[in-house]
């Protein structure tokens, strides 16, 4: 269609440029319009009632490229101008010509002639559009290079801080288990001398060392020590959760403090004996103070253990072992700083028991054992320092069940009641001085 048209204003252009030079004046193209009346409109149909010719336009204008009629009637304005200006080279009739011709040019394509196309009279913006938008896209383009170059930085920064989390975490590991090894072997259940925690050998790398003097009776020690101190501080926080301190000369460690629960502050304290464990002493419940003493023989095995249960600054619960295995466990029952309670075992079974009932500071009750089961009780009842009353169990079972109590009640060493049970329930009871009765 366009070249059809572009065909069509080279033709009447021709023609101006014959006239101009004198040639004969080109002969009409146009069809003449007919004089018979025309048709009534069709509201459905835009074309009816126009001339043939001007019905061909059009059409053509309806079935062009897809550019609409208002663009079709800038592009033809705009064409006229153009036209008019290019045809002006030839005179006054090439300017007529050309603004007629580029006009009709403009109507028909929607396009300006030698206006680059396009629609609408062509768009002379529409480079620099491009352009401007490339432009853009360049600078959306940089702008996500820049975001992304951030992020690898920062994914990067991330990775780092990772590896150093698990180093420290890796460091922290091997102390805790260390420890739990430890603490395993002394928290044993059964009555064999527990063995002093394993001090399992940690990197000299991940300690930081300096070297200190230590005044005479810090540690109990008769004279100035110079020491090597290794600290580590595996979470970084600026707390050491262990430090080790070695004879300067020697190198064979003396002492070792430890925080094990990471508060910051120390709560267990080791001192050695060339090179093996000698005692520790541990804070248990974090109020700063020592409530646990332990004490270890060369072989590795505890020799005795005291206990401060109610932590009011003094031991309450003392077990004693020998050769190896428990022999005695003393306690403080009422929290008055004497010994109330003791217990004896033989082969790593209970043996016997003496008690202070009434807290006098005298042994007033005496218990028995078969096979870790109560055998027989006796008491004094009335502080006289004679035993009044005698109590037997039944062990058959498997359980102390009470059989027999018998009762010395006017303490003059005859005994003056027998009580009978059977499965642990009275069954008959005897009274053989008859001003006890009734009871």
């Amino acid at each position: 269609m366009r070249a059809l048209a572009l065909l069509l204003c080279l033709s009447l252009a021709g023609t101006v440029a014959c006239a101009s030079g004198g040639g004969a004046p080109p002969q009409s193209t146009r069809r003449p319009v007919s004089s018979s009346p025309a048709p009534s409109a069709d509201p459905d149909d835009p074309t009816a009632g126009l001339p043939e010719d001007d019905v061909d336009v059009g059409a053509a204008q309806q079935q062009g490229n897809g550019v609409s009629i208002g663009d079709r009637a800038k592009a033809a304005t705009q064409g006229l101008l153009m036209g008019a200006i290019v045809g002006a080279q030839a005179g006054p009739i090439g300017a007529a010509v050309g603004g007629v011709a580029s006009m009709i040019y403009g109507a028909i394509t929607g396009d300006t002639p030698l206006g680059g196309g396009g629609g609408g009279g062509g768009a002379p913006g529409t480079e620099r559009s491009r352009e401007e938008e490339m432009d853009r896209e360049i600078e959306r383009e940089g702008q996500r290079t820049g975001d992304l170059e951030s992020e690898i930085a920062g994914e990067l920064e991330r990775q780092e801080e990772l590896l150093k989390t698990i180093e420290q975490s890796e460091q922290l590991e091997a102390v805790e288990e260390q420890r739990e090894e430890g603490a395993a072997v002394v928290a044993s259940d059964t009555r064999d001398a527990p063995k002093a925690p394993i001090e399992k050998e940690l990197p000299a790398a991940i300690f930081d060392e300096e070297h200190r003097k230590i005044a005479v009776g810090v540690w109990g020690n008769p004279r100035e020590l110079a020491v090597l101190v290794r600290s580590l501080d595996a979470d970084r926080d600026g707390a050491p959760e262990e430090i080790r301190y070695h004879d300067e000369i020697t190198g064979g460690i003396l002492r070792k403090e430890a925080d094990r629960d990471y508060d910051g502050d120390i709560d267990e304290w080791v001192v050695y004996d060339a090179g093996a464990i000698a005692r520790i002493e541990q804070d248990n419940d974090g109020d700063g103070k020592t409530d646990e003493w332990q004490a270890y023989a060369k072989d590795g095995l505890m020799t005795a253990r005291e206990v401060d249960r109610d932590a009011n600054g003094s031991a309450d619960a003392f077990s004693v072992f020998q050769n190896g295995v428990l022999t005695e466990e003393r306690h403080d029952t009422n929290a008055d700083t004497k010994i109330d309670h003791f217990v004896f075992y033989k082969a790593k079974k209970h043996d016997r028991a003496e008690d202070d009932l009434n807290h006098d500071g005298t042994i007033d009750a005496w218990t028995s054992y078969e096979n870790d089961l109560i055998r027989r009780i006796e008491k004094d009842t009335n502080g006289d320092g004679k035993r009044d009353t005698f109590e037997t169990y039944d062990v058959a079972s498997g359980r102390s069940l009470l059989a027999l109590r018998e009762e010395d009640k006017n303490q003059d060493g005859t005994i003056d009641v027998k009580s009978v049970y059977e499965k642990g329930k009275l069954k008959q009871r005897q009274i053989s001085d008859a001003g006890l009765t009734p009871l």
